[in-house]
């Protein structure tokens, strides 16, 4: 059994995985000196972190169940290592570090479940009727238990029995628990209810489950720049200054905007802010990556908001307004061609 810590990533599927995952791991590499720990992909494409120092595994075909369940891979991938681990961290790939994993290692006790952060009473939650009458029925609906979010799952083998447990509910509930997002993430705290102390660790490091487009965003700006040397010193230095923050404008500027836009057909207010969201030159390069993210979150927006897409005629009316065309600047030009762009052939007339 083995004293090292293990810091266990799990990448398999799309690129766009593969890629957070890459740099997920640099950011824990950039935040510390020489590592104490070891780094352990469980992946169907090695090839991505061959420039890494990290160990790569196959997935296992049986760890994701009878029912196909993919999520129940990273309970199977953790308590396999723990077989020959003291300690284990099994990180979501949508995650960068604020603090070296020494100190998210240092909150993995006998004892207690280590998550990325601890939710509302799950009898609050809005999930269906049906799932929460088979949690009841089967005596798991505590009034007390509390959810947990599991883009960190961080266990000492003592306690590695808490996966069997948490393997076993999925495997038992699947069948209730259609569209339940966060069914892993439940099943996992409905185990640990009652037996282990539950300790969260936001402060270490980011999970962007939230602005996910914004935050893939970044981290593709910082993968395009690296991926050829992720692991030199300017990719390392550079992993630090991708921030947690959703890039926005300042607020004497955003609420100029609010004002003058008051001027423009209601409809196409909500329009005009979001898109100059985008039409701001954030100091931070990986900031301004968010850009055409912000531009397609404004007509993404529109479209819900209107119940239906813009047509050719009214995209362009809309990007041509004069106050749009006023405070976007140099950016209108940009702005206009990318969310013309965007659509496929047939999409707008």
């Amino acid at each position: 059994m083995s004293n090292r810590p293990q810091l266990l990533y799990l990448a398999f599927g799309a690129e766009i995985y593969q890629r957070e995952a890459i740099f997920s791991i640099v950011s824990s590499l950039a935040r510390g000196t020489l590592p104490d720990w070891d780094i352990r992909v469980f992946t169907d494409a090695p090839h991505f972190f061959s420039a890494l120092p990290v160990a790569t595994h196959p997935i296992e075909p049986q760890w994701n169940g009878p029912h196909g369940y993919p999520f129940r891979i990273k309970h199977a991938a953790l308590r396999e290592v723990l077989r020959r681990h003291k300690v284990a961290a099994l990180v979501d790939t949508d995650t960068f570090f604020h603090d070296s994993p020494s100190r998210l290692f240092e909150r993995i006790l006998p004892g207690q479940l280590l998550c990325n952060s601890i939710g509302q009473r799950l009898v609050d939650s809005d999930h269906s009727a049906a799932f929460m009458a088979a949690l009841e029925r089967k005596g798991l609906l505590d009034t007390s238990l509390r959810q947990t979010n599991s883009g960190v799952i961080g266990l000492h083998t003592d306690d590695a029995g808490l996966l069997d447990r948490s393997i076993e509910l999925m495997d038992e509930l699947q069948c209730t628990a259609h569209q339940v997002y966060t069914f892993e993430e439940i099943c996992l705290a409905v185990a640990a209810h009652g037996h282990l102390r539950l300790e969260q660790c936001p402060d270490l490091l980011h999970h962007y489950w939230s602005r996910k487009a914004q935050f893939r965003a970044k981290i593709m700006a910082w993968n395009n720049k690296h991926q050829q040397a992720p692991m030199s010193d300017e990719a390392l230095a550079d992993a630090i200054q991708v921030n947690a923050r959703v890039p926005r404008p300042p607020r004497l500027l955003r609420n100029l905007h609010k004002f003058v836009s008051l001027a423009v057909p209601a409809q196409q207010r909500q329009f005009i802010r979001e898109s100059l969201y985008g039409c701001y030159h954030y100091p931070n390069e990986f900031d301004r990556a968010c850009t055409p993210v912000w531009w397609e979150k404004a007509l993404e927006n529109a479209e819900r908001r209107k119940g239906q897409r813009l047509d050719a005629s009214t995209l362009k009316r809309w990007l041509n307004h004069p106050i749009l065309r006023t405070l976007a600047g140099q950016f209108h030009p940009e702005l206009s061609q990318h969310l013309v762009q965007i659509r496929r052939p047939g999409d707008i007339d």
